[in-house]
């Protein structure tokens, strides 16, 4: 029989550390309109070829154009190699750096070429097909590895665009793996990477210093995957309080109809994990689940117990999380804001998607992005089946989520989540001297180049370098007690 911790892989963090590259900074990239093959080399791409074919590059300050990447690996001087053999060597990294240069070029290409102003199938495949001859998941370098994703993804862009000019609107099929390959590469992600644990942790952290107090405690997640975030809450409730004095938990986990089937699956599956977890440790608990048949929240669908402090919980469009429009975010939380939460928990990439900027611009941004969380993550043995169960299918939704919203006004921008909080009803709640600590702490696990910086006084910022990655904020309804 398995013990109910079996259940929770993800508890423990990686305790390999890696010494970090030297940086510098580079300010050549400032245009981003009418990208196209004939750029002025010298200046366009001389610094961004440099950080990205060395490992002594930087990304460049907000807002970013074009991706920075440490991708080449280091290449040691001995003094019995010979001329011969540094001429060799030399020449080879010359001719990764044209290769990734050329890269950059096709990708840029090739997206404008595909959903950009000058739409043209012909030449979109032309490109494609160069860049698949070009790369790999399986290469050498960084960039060349994020590459063939990246084509992967508009090369699925285009096919989608072909059968709907021939057939009308068609449901895009993501990339579907076996779901124990996913948990396994999702476990394999947060040891390499604190990209997942930063959120879950100062979450975490402030959920248990808003609740301290409290006797009852009603969380209501708005996407609750497979549950990891829990059982380092329900460990450290029971630290602090056992017995008579016991606080009691409820969670309740939110799922979606437009998930379908095997997201309402994931969600019961997690309450029985969660549950026989909870009973293992002796930490007093109880779980619901909450169907929706639309994207919209309705809070008397909501078991509540008068006395309880709520929590809402919102993580955004993390790897394996459900992608929601902006309308059920703001309808979630609109209505969420009646509970008079005594914290609302924000979690969210740092991914540029600013309105009426077009498909380009969030495409270069998007290249940004990745490639710094690329050039972040730990060299192993199991990042090649990382990158390809976890980065694939999550680049590939990202671009299309960015192509269908190119052209609207309304589209989604992932900075101005704590705007819309802070001029709709909630209040800031600080970020504890704790929670710092604890984030810097968690960060002391891996490579050097990450860093933390406050935003505002109710959040923290993970960010790679110079390039911000993720942010947590935490917020209060303006109704709620202190």
């Amino acid at each position: 029989m398995n013990h109910p911790h079996d259940d929770f892989p993800y508890l423990l963090f990686s305790n390999n550390t890696a010494t970090a590259t030297a940086t510098s900074t580079s300010s050549c990239v400032e245009q981003h309109d009418g990208i196209s093959l004939d750029m002025d080399w010298d200046c366009d791409f001389h610094d961004l070829i440099e950080s990205m074919m060395s490992d002594k590059g930087a990304t460049t300050e907000s807002p970013p154009l074009l991706p920075r990447y440490h991708g080449q690996e280091e290449i040691f001087n001995s003094s019995s190699t010979g001329l011969s053999m540094a001429d060799e060597l030399d020449h080879d990294v010359e001719a990764g750096e044209s290769k990734g240069l050329r890269l950059v070029h096709l990708l840029v290409a090739a997206a404008d070429a595909s959903i950009g102003a000058d739409k043209t199938r012909e030449l979109t495949r032309v490109l494609l097909a160069k860049l698949k001859d070009m790369t790999s998941p399986n290469d050498r370098t960084n960039m060349e590895r994020l590459a063939a994703h990246f084509t992967n993804g508009l090369s699925k862009l285009h096919k989608e665009t072909n059968v709907q000019r021939q057939y009308g609107p068609h449901q895009q099929h993501p990339d579907v793996h076996d779901q124990v390959d996913v948990m396994l590469a999702f476990q394999m992600l947060q040891n390499m990477s604190p990209y997942i644990n930063f959120g879950y942790l100062t979450a975490t952290q402030a959920i248990l210093e808003a609740v301290q107090y409290e006797r009852r405690i009603h969380i209501v997640d708005n996407d609750i995957k497979d549950g990891v975030q829990w059982p380092s809450l329900m460990q450290a409730l029971v630290s602090r309080n056992t017995g008579l004095t016991a606080q009691h938990l409820r969670i309740t986990a939110l799922s979606r109809a437009t998930n379908g089937k095997k997201s309402v699956t994931a969600v019961q599956e997690a309450g029985r994990r969660l549950t026989a977890f909870a009973e293992s440790i002796g930490q007093p608990f109880s779980y619901h689940h909450c169907r929706m048949d639309s994207d919209t929240f309705n809070p008397l669908s909501l078991k509540l117990v008068r006395g309880e402090a709520v929590v809402i919980n919102c993580m955004l469009h993390l790897p394996r999380f459900s992608h929601q429009p902006p309308n059920s975010i703001i309808s979630f939380l609109s209505e969420a804001k009646t509970l008079n939460p005594k914290l609302v928990t924000l979690v969210h990439e740092e991914v540029g998607l600013v309105g009426n900027q077009g498909f380009l611009y969030r495409f270069m941004d998007l290249l940004h992005q990745f490639s710094a969380i690329f050039d972040s993550l730990e060299e192993g043995p199991a990042r090649g089946f990382v990158e390809r169960v976890i980065f694939g299918p999550w680049v590939s939704g990202w671009l299309t989520r960015i192509a269908i919203n190119a052209d609207d006004a309304e589209v989604e921008s992932v900075a101005s989540w704590p705007l819309w909080l802070d001029t709709n009803g909630f209040k800031p709640v600080e970020v504890s001297f704790a929670n710092r600590c604890q984030a810097k702490l968690l960060l002391s696990l891996f490579n050097d180049g990450y860093g933390v910086e406050e935003l505002g006084k109710n959040g923290l910022v993970l960010g790679w370098k110079s390039r911000r990655l993720v942010s947590a904020s935490f917020w209060a309804s303006c109704e709620s007690s202190e």
